[in-house]
């Protein structure tokens, strides 16, 4: 008796909470219901934010393309005042007549360009192999889906439209490649004939005068544009879509040379008839163009078509 008190007394040990052992457990989880909610919540998100998110990159490409050509029209006038002439659509190298430099080519030291500058000889044809990978980011509108250069391809005689089709294709009459050209979104206003077609009709006997500001058959200087210059083109964008352009100069034989420099207003930007010398672009609405003054704006694809040829024009007719 007097050992059992003097010993601990042992107790079976119990849980302090009983209770938590016939808990069920509860995990937290989305219902179907749920989840379709939230995913349908986020589509409406994604589709309002998107198109505003998508017009808000194209406004900056805009800026960009506006700002570009407006870097273009200084050094068009820094030439001006060193030449007194707006600079030829293109000129024949001296020793190579088969090669002619584009209009831009002599806007390099305007356009801090200068260190291509000592690659280009005007007496001579570029170097061939090395060419096409002088581009320039100035030259290319960032709306336009650029592909760095491109082929030219030697003018081959259309096919009579008696000749049976399954004699050949496209691809198979197409001629050899002249020369590889970097690329550009811009090109000068010719006016409103085509510029390559000047060849041609000069061997059939006298070719259309041009009645542009940036032509080859002339000299053309601010003072010969009468209808003044906020009123007169001088430069604008043409897509790759359309046609490739270059900035450097063409291989004459080549196919449409004239126009990969050149563009002429006939209908209006962007329109769906345009053939390969107009001016068309990316950008909703219309196309950047280079105005005589210097000053960039949007042509509009709805403006009346006598109206965009008297804009390209120097001169009233």
């Amino acid at each position: 008796m007097l050992l059992d008190q003097m010993l601990p007394t042992v107790r079976p040990r119990r849980s302090l909470r009983p209770w938590r052992q016939f808990r069920p457990r509860c995990v937290g989880a989305f219902t179907v219901l749920e989840l379709l909610v939230a995913i349908g919540v986020v589509g409406v998100l994604v589709s309002l934010l998107l198109p505003a998110v998508m017009h808000a990159r194209e406004s900056g490409r805009k800026t960009i393309c506006s700002n570009q050509l407006h870097q273009i029209g200084l050094a068009m006038h820094q030439h001006h005042n060193w030449r007194e002439r707006l600079p030829p659509a293109w000129r024949v190298a001296t020793d190579r007549p088969e090669f002619a430099y584009g209009w831009a080519a002599f806007l390099l030291p305007g356009m801090e360009e200068a260190s291509v500058m000592p690659r280009l000889d005007f007496n001579q044809a570029p170097n061939a192999a090395g060419v096409g990978d002088l581009g320039l980011a100035l030259m290319n509108c960032p709306s336009d889906l650029i592909e760095p250069s491109f082929d030219l391809y030697e003018s081959t005689p259309e096919p009579e439209e008696e000749e049976d089709s399954s004699e050949g294709s496209k691809d198979d009459r197409m001629g050899e490649v002249l020369i590889r050209l970097p690329t550009a979104s811009y090109v000068g206003v010719y006016g409103t004939v085509e510029a390559d077609e000047y060849y041609t009709e000069l061997r059939e006997g006298t070719p259309e005068r041009s009645d542009g500001a940036i032509v080859f058959d002339r000299v053309v200087r601010f003072a010969d544009l009468t209808r003044g210059l906020s009123k007169t083109l001088l430069v604008g964008e043409r897509t790759m879509a359309t046609v490739p352009s270059t900035w450097l100069g063409v291989d004459l034989r080549g196919e449409d040379a004239e126009c990969r420099l050149t563009g002429s207003a006939m209908t209006h930007p962007n329109c769906d008839t345009c053939d390969e010398c107009e001016f068309t672009s990316r950008h909703a609405g219309g196309s950047y163009f280079l105005w005589a003054d210097g000053h960039v704006s949007l042509v509009a694809e709805t403006i009346d078509p006598n109206a965009y040829r008297e804009l390209a024009r120097r001169s009233a007719p």
